[in-house]
């Protein structure tokens, strides 16, 4: 069902969608187990507003390239995160940080979006070595990666405070051209 998924680069408009979709998942377990503590505007229109804009600055400084994951029917289902761009001859390198909505979970939108950055990144982007990190017990986010050609290469100890607890990291790269 994913074969039609798509990403563009986010825009303004997207807050809402995105709001909506974070408020509503803050509760799910997917999210909360592997995602950090977030101020209560993180989950409004506003506050998906400047954190948009602030990612549009990253892109027009040519150090993030922030999407959105864009389902069959249009709608904003999930973001992918290309950042920590280093386009310089000698590194070629990114890291990749995706999420997508509990509603729309389960078809195939994240292996398709990681697919279609990982062509941006080679085609567009010119990138030679992309890497990503998952939680430990994050079965799921490890499936998408493995089935886009990543490999585990180790483990970042005490990498995210999640409810108070500091947690190991997996780290997973892919070699892109």
């Amino acid at each position: 069902m994913g074969s039609r998924t798509r990403i563009r680069l986010i825009e303004p408009a997207d807050a809402a969608p995105i709001a909506a979709h974070r408020a509503r998942d803050i509760g799910a377990e997917a999210f909360r187990r592997f995602e950090p503590a977030q101020p209560p505007d993180f989950y409004t229109a506003d506050g998906q507003s400047a954190r948009i804009e602030r990612l549009l600055e990253g892109h027009r400084a040519g150090t993030v390239r922030p999407c959105v994951v864009v389902a069959e029917d249009d709608q904003v289902v999930g973001q992918l995160t290309i950042s920590n761009i280093l386009p310089q001859p000698h590194v070629r390198r990114a890291s990749l940080g995706y999420w997508i909505a509990t509603t729309a979970q389960g078809h195939g939108h994240a292996g398709r979006a990681v697919g279609l950055a990982l062509a941006l990144m080679t085609d567009e982007l010119g990138l030679h070595r992309v890497e990503a990190g998952t939680h430990l017990e994050n079965a799921a986010s490890q499936r998408v990666l493995r089935r886009n050609g990543f490999t585990p290469y180790g483990v970042a100890h005490s990498a995210i405070q999640l409810n108070g607890q500091w947690h190991d990291g997996l780290m997973w790269e892919r070699i892109l051209d």
